[in-house]
């Protein structure tokens, strides 16, 4: 079995609300699947994180590499392609694109095999996780503080354990808007806050000390990720754990936050890190250094399916009777193609979701979706 194809499919919807975090907005959604095709027919699918249209054309560009190659040397093929591109890309879109093109060959993998692909890495601890809700964020024309509550409160009314919240608009506004979502959301509801790195140090640490009185779980991406030295400063100058990784991509870009510990939370996203290959080396050098790993989700089923699939083999840390167990970033924000693209949606039921059995991400992707999602200009 040799790679003969990649194709690249790239998923368009403009918004009818536009609705932006700290550090983008959002006009539209638009994500980038990866197919890789063998000359025995056998298809993988995968997903890029971050910018579709500059994933595309690196993932083009990784396709002379590919083609001829056996899908099964996962290892092999990524370090070809890191190396192929390592001089003017150890980080960024290099990496984002060789994560769809990584999950993809797992995908081909795991249906060789007739396994899941957490079968592969090593086996399921669990056939379902939790899922948090990832949303209110600041959208044209409607009042922020109104909103985030009311969609908040909707999360709890369909059964979610969790939900986080965009801040980075300003210490006092934010405030007032983490004060309204506790109040929707009651007591007992878990509350993550994420700063989509819109604040500079000074004003993280008067937010993370005032907004302590919440219950915060964790401090999302407080400031820029270039910043480590900032985010040890927040971990010392302020109560609520700090979280962050998902834009390190790589082992070498997450290995000075975790030895350093820049964060009590790691946030390596799958389709972003490396694929699977780099991501069960990031879930090791974790462990190794006892930080938490809660990977970011945002994608389509293919990323969903992806992440569930590694969170089903991710090892409890510690092992112990009432282990800690992951929990999923389920995106709940407007994205009518988000299930679309696969024959059977992944969704959650009272905030948990199945993880799928079937081999490979256990998923089928629905072609006729792909058409019609495909932009038109």
């Amino acid at each position: 079995m040799k790679i003969a194809h990649i194709r690249t499919h790239l998923l368009e919807h403009r918004l009818e609300v536009p609705f932006q975090s700290a550090s983008m907005r959002f006009d539209r959604r638009q994500h980038l699947l990866v197919e890789v095709i063998c000359d025995d027919g056998t298809t993988g699918w995968g997903e890029c994180l971050g910018p579709a249209k500059p994933n595309r054309a690196v993932v083009e560009a990784y396709a002379g590499w590919l083609v001829g190659m056996d899908p099964l040397e996962t290892e092999k093929i990524w370090a070809v392609l890191y190396n192929a591109l390592r001089d003017q890309g150890q980080r960024g879109l290099t990496i984002t694109a060789l994560s769809g093109i990584d999950v993809a060959l797992w995908d081909i993998k795991g249906k060789h095999f007739g396994v899941p692909v957490s079968t592969l890495l090593g086996g399921r601890f669990r056939d379902s996780v939790k899922a948090y809700a990832t949303g209110a964020f600041k959208r044209d024309g409607v009042d922020r503080i109104e909103d985030n509550a009311t969609e908040v409160a909707a999360h709890r009314a369909a059964g979610f354990h969790a939900a986080k919240i965009k801040i980075g608009f300003g210490v006092a506004e934010d405030l007032e808007v983490i004060r309204a979502v506790r109040d929707a959301m009651g007591p007992q509801m878990r509350l993550m806050i994420d700063g989509n790195h819109g604040y500079d140090t000074q004003e993280a640490i008067r937010l993370g000390r005032a907004a302590a009185e919440y219950d915060i779980d964790w401090f999302e991406e407080p400031v820029t990720p270039e910043h480590l030295s900032a985010y040890r400063e927040l971990r010392r100058a302020q109560p609520i754990p700090i979280a962050g990784g998902e834009t390190w991509q790589g082992r070498w870009a997450m290995r000075e936050p975790v030895e350093t510990r820049c964060v009590d939370i790691l946030q390596p996203d799958l389709c972003g890190t490396g694929g699977f290959s780099e991501m069960k080396r990031i879930a090791d050098m974790a462990a190794l250094h006892n930080i938490r790993l809660v990977p970011h989700v945002w994608g389509t089923a293919v990323q969903i399916a992806a992440s569930l699939q590694f969170m089903a083999a991710q090892v409890p840390n510690p092992v112990r009777v009432t282990p800690i167990e992951p929990i999923l970033e389920f995106d709940r924000t407007h994205n009518p193609f988000r299930q679309a693209v696969v024959t059977r949606p992944i969704d959650h039921v009272n905030g948990v979701v199945a993880i799928p059995d079937g081999p490979g991400l256990g998923i089928e992707i629905d072609r006729d979706a792909l058409a019609a999602f495909a932009p038109r200009d």
